[in-house]
């Protein structure tokens, strides 16, 4: 709610709308205006279809918060597009579009700003915030396919903060997304990154929902990832891949495990190798992919990335020791795309 006790319509399910209406004193098919008005990202006054004595008791009771666009970078290289949306309240988060052959993807925001501290990222830089609302994860999709025009097909949870350390309103949020009545994204287009909440893994896992879980790991021993990583000293590496490991039991689901690579430190062949044993002892035969992601610099960081040889070698280690293993395709390099940088940089 914001300081004039007013709920978001975009945290409501359909039903919840249309009790809302009702309550209102309104016919049952305003919910249906309303939604569909909602999911064009239009404020309550623009709904024009609606009578203007209703319009006044639903703003009165509620508001439509669709993120507003508080800087826009667009990159030149490939049109990724980076967003920077102020929120109800003044926080600022981020939203990346990017375009690939296979449709349009967005990368989102579930909390503004982030507690997990992992080192190599500008997201944590000043901590947590708050966490971000259903609706608000919800807006910045309606929001960027509205200055877009174009559908979004594809999404990921792998912007500004940690999806599992905001585990009820992800899980809603991805209910609202998936619903038929709303955008409609199927479950197989989603992915979910978490940094290694094991609790949420497992809650997650009996949800049914198939989506794609992907495990930001960049480390195959318990040293060098509590060190990039504190949320490894309190679920270790064992906790974490025995939780992937009973995550594909129950869902059947493949994992994707993301590893940054950071010159000089974890890119060697010997740490693919590592890694490689890492995976199998815990993975078997269940299917997994290595995506492999060289570091974005980062001032505050002081990390550089992996010069393409030592990338190219790193997976081919890994592809050798029959690891299914990929680099990611770098895209807005010259709009600071990568998570947290442009936030930063305006507040």
């Amino acid at each position: 709610m914001d300081e004039k006790g007013r709920i978001n319509l975009l945290d409501l399910t359909k039903n919840e709308l249309t009790e809302l209406v009702l309550s209102l004193g309104e016919p049952k098919y305003r919910a249906d205006q309303v939604w569909g008005w909602l999911l064009k990202g239009c404020e309550i006054c623009e709904m024009s279809n609606l009578p203007a004595a209703f319009r006044e008791k639903l703003s009165a009771a509620a508001r439509a918060s669709i993120p507003e666009v508080a800087d826009r970078a667009e990159s030149k290289l490939d049109g990724t597009v980076k967003y920077l949306f102020r929120l109800f309240d003044g926080e600022l988060i981020e939203s990346v579009f990017m375009r690939y052959e296979h449709g349009n993807s967005i990368c989102i925001s579930t909390q503004a700003g982030c507690r997990m501290g992992c080192r190599f990222c500008a997201s944590t830089i000043g901590g947590k915030h708050r966490d971000l609302s259903p609706g608000e994860m919800l807006g910045q999709i309606i929001s960027v396919q509205r200055d877009k025009g174009e559908r979004i097909s594809n999404i990921v949870m792998m912007g500004i903060g940690e999806p599992l350390d905001n585990y009820d309103n992800s899980v809603k949020f991805l209910r609202l997304v998936g619903s038929p009545d709303g955008l409609n994204v199927g479950y197989r287009h989603i992915s979910l990154s978490t940094c290694g909440v094991v609790p949420g893994i497992y809650a997650l896992a009996k949800e049914d929902m198939p989506i794609t879980l992907s495990i930001s790991l960049h480390a195959s021993d318990d040293a060098e990832r509590s060190e990039l990583m504190p949320v490894n000293k309190r679920w270790n590496i064992d906790a974490l891949m025995t939780a992937c490991r009973d995550y594909f039991k129950t869902t059947g689901r493949r994992i994707s495990f993301e590893y940054t690579l950071i010159n000089g430190k974890n890119d060697t062949p010997e740490k693919a190798a590592a890694l490689a044993v890492l995976l199998k002892k815990y993975m078997g035969g269940m299917p997994c992919h290595v995506n492999l992601i060289p570091v974005n610099p980062v001032a505050e960081r002081g990390f550089d990335r992996s010069a393409a040889d030592r990338v190219n070698a790193f997976r081919d280690k890994l592809t050798s020791q029959g690891v299914n293993a990929t680099v990611r395709r770098h895209l807005g390099g010259d709009i600071d795309a990568s998570c947290g940088q442009l936030r930063n940089r305006s507040s």
